[in-house]
C-alpha cells in the first residue's frame, strides 16, 4: 500500500465562486449598464468611472452618481469518472458521479460617483472587483471521493469491499475594490484619467470528509474501527511470524553447531517467514499512517489582505465615433490565513492554509479597449476587447505558470433610444481562459463562455435614469483526465457552470 496523501487533495482550494463576467479573478460587470449591453468600454456615461473612466469628463458639468444592485445565481457541475467510485456503498456500482455546487449572491452592489467641473473629473468607484459570493458543495467533489475510494481499493487485502463518507465544500470570497482617480479634458475631443485602487480581499474556506466507513464480509463499520482490527490481526501475525522465526533459527543454529549441513527446506521456511513478517511490518506502518484519519478531515480557515494598484485611461472623441482604453496594472495581495492548520505540513499543498502565512493572490493586470459608433442620433453601437495578463500575475505555488495562455474577451452591443425616456439594448462576450490540464481542478475552476445581456434605461425625470438589466453566461464543458496523488485510478472529468445575472440601477445628476 502506497502513503496515502489524500489530505492534499482536499486543501488544494484556491478561490471560491466567480460569479460574475470578467477573468479568473477579475469582475467586470460593475454597473447595470454593462448587463444590458455587454460593451461599455468606450461608452460615455456615469458606469465609465469604471469602464471608461477618461470619458466621464465629457459629461455635463455637476455630480454624476449610479447605485447599483445585482443578484447572482450560479451552479457548478463536475462529472467524475473513477472506476473506485464502484466501491462506494451508496454508488450501486456506478463509477460515474455528479458532485454539484450552488452559489446564491443575494445583493452585490457598486457605486460610481463622479464630479464634473471646467475640463476636471474628479471620480470614485466602489465595487466587487473579484469574487463575490459563495459557493457550497453539499457532498463534496470528486477529487474527494476519489481519495476515500482509493483507500478502501488498498485495504481490499484486509478485507475491506467498499466504503461510505460524507463530504462537504464551501468557500467564500470578496475582493472589495475602491479607486479614486481624476479625468482631465486636454482638448474638446480628447481626455485622461490617472486613478488607483485599493483592494481588500476577504475569504473563508471550509472543507471536511467526516463519517468515514469501511465496508466488510460483516457489513459496514467505521474507519477506525476497522484500522483498529487489523492492526490486531496483523500485530497478531507478526508475533507469530516472529516465533516461527526463533524455532526456524535455532534449529538452524544447531545444524551449525554439530557441523552438520544445514537442510534447504528450513532455510527456505526461514526466508519465507522472514519476508511475510517484512510485508505485515510495512503495512502495519502504512496503516499507521491513516489513524489521522479515523475522525475525518476538516479545515477552517479565513484569509484576509491589501493591495494597491494605478490605473490609466485614454478617450478620443472624432465624428460619429468614441475610441476609449484603459490600463489597470497588477494589484500585488498577499492574504494572511487564520487557521486551523498551526504547524508547516509535509504536504505543500496544505501549507497554502497554514496559521499565520502569506499567500500571494495577485490580481492580473488588465487592458480594455473599445470604440462607440453612433450610427443614428439614436442608435449607438458599442464593441470592446479584454486582456487580463494572467501569467504576469503571482499566485500559490505559481499556479500562473500552469495556464497556456492569458484570458481574452470580445464583445459588442448595442443601444436603441426608441423614445426620449425609453432605451433598449442588448449584447454579447465572449471569454476565453487560456486552460490546461494541469491547472484545472474541482476546488476551483473556470470555463470558456459566451455571455449574453439584454435590458432598458428608463428616464424618471430630466436628473434620474433607471437601468434593468438580466444577463446569462452559457459556458463550455472542458474535459480532463488526471491521475490523482492517493490513486493509481485515472480519473475524468467534465467540467461546466452556470451563471444568472438580475441588476436595477439608478444614475441621478445633481
Amino acid at each position: 500500500m502506497n502513503k496515502l496523501k489524500f489530505v492534499s487533495i482536499v486543501f488544494m482550494m484556491t478561490s471560491a465562486c466567480h460569479l460574475w463576467a470578467g477573468g479568473i479573478l477579475t469582475n467586470t460587470n460593475q454597473n447595470v449598464a454593462f448587463n444590458r449591453t455587454m460593451a461599455r468600454d468606450a461608452a460615455i456615461g456615469i458606469d465609465g468611472v469604471y469602464s471608461n473612466p477618461a470619458g466621464v469628463a465629457f459629461l455635463d458639468n455637476g455630480w454624476h452618481l449610479s447605485l447599483n444592485w445585482q443578484m447572482a445565481f450560479q451552479t457548478r457541475t463536475i462529472l467524475t469518472t473513477n472506476p473506485d467510485f464502484a466501491l462506494g456503498m451508496n454508488n450501486n456500482g456506478a463509477t460515474t458521479k455528479k458532485f454539484k455546487g450552488d452559489a446564491f449572491a443575494p445583493v452585490i452592489p457598486s457605486i460610481q460617483a463622479a464630479y464634473n467641473f471646467g475640463k476636471w473629473s474628479l471620480q470614485g468607484n466602489f465595487g466587487v472587483t473579484g469574487g463575490g459570493g459563495k459557493c457550497e458543495f453539499a457532498d463534496g467533489i470528486g477529487s474527494f471521493e476519489s481519495a476515500v475510494g482509493a483507500i478502501a481499493k488498498q485495504l481490499q487485502p484486509l478485507g475491506a469491499t467498499g466504503y461510505d463518507v460524507n463530504g462537504y465544500m464551501r468557500g467564500r470570497q470578496f475582493y472589495f475594490g475602491f479607486t479614486l482617480g481624476a479625468a482631465y479634458k486636454i482638448t474638446d475631443n480628447l481626455s485622461v484619467y490617472g486613478g488607483a485602487r485599493l483592494l481588500y480581499g476577504t475569504a473563508s474556506y471550509k472543507a471536511r470528509l467526516s463519517d468515514i466507513k469501511v465496508n466488510t464480509a460483516a457489513g459496514a463499520v467505521p474507519f477506525g474501527d476497522f484500522l483498529d482490527k487489523a492492526n490486531v490481526t496483523i500485530a497478531g501475525g507478526i508475533a507469530q511470524y516472529t516465533a516461527g522465526i526463533s524455532q526456524l533459527e535455532a534449529g538452524i543454529a544447531q545444524y551449525q553447531a554439530a557441523g552438520a549441513p544445514v537442510p534447504g527446506e528450513l532455510t527456505e521456511k526461514l526466508s519465507a517467514a522472514t519476508a511475510a513478517k517484512a510485508q505485515l511490518e510495512g503495512t502495519q506502518q502504512r496503516l499507521q499512517t491513516l489513524d489521522i484519519y479515523r475522525e475525518g478531515v476538516s479545515l477552517m480557515s479565513d484569509q484576509s489582505g491589501l493591495g494597491i494598484a494605478p490605473i490609466i485611461g485614454i478617450d478620443y472623441k472624432t465624428g460619429n465615433f468614441n475610441f476609449a482604453a484603459k490600463y489597470e496594472f497588477k494589484t500585488r495581495i498577499r492574504m494572511e490565513n487564520s487557521s486551523t492548520v498551526k504547524e508547516a505540513h509535509q504536504i505543500e499543498a496544505v501549507n497554502k492554509f497554514r496559521d499565520g502565512s502569506e499567500v500571494p493572490e495577485d490580481q492580473p493586470a488588465l487592458l480594455t479597449a473599445g470604440v462607440q459608433w453612433t450610427a443614428v442620433p439614436n442608435v449607438r453601437i458599442n464593441a470592446g476587447y479584454h486582456l487580463f495578463f494572467d501569467k504576469s500575475a503571482h499566485w500559490y505555488n505559481h499556479e500562473e505558470k500552469k495556464l497556456d495562455g492569458n484570458t481574452w474577451e470580445v464583445n459588442g452591443g448595442a443601444e436603441w433610444d426608441v423614445t426620449d425616456k425609453l432605451t433598449v439594448s442588448g449584447g454579447v462576450q465572449k471569454t476565453n481562459y487560456g486552460l490546461s490540464d494541469e491547472y484545472m481542478n474541482d476546488m476551483s475552476f473556470v470555463v470558456s463562455s459566451y455571455s449574453f445581456g439584454v435590458g432598458l434605461a428608463y428616464k424618471i425625470s430630466k436628473k434620474m435614469k433607471l437601468n434593468v438589466a438580466y444577463f446569462q453566461t452559457n459556458y463550455d464543458h472542458y474535459k480532463q483526465d488526471v491521475k490523482p496523488v492517493a490513486t493509481n485510478s485515472t480519473t475524468h472529468n467534465d467540467f461546466t457552470r452556470t451563471n444568472k445575472v438580475l441588476g436595477v440601477g439608478l444614475d441621478i445628476d445633481l
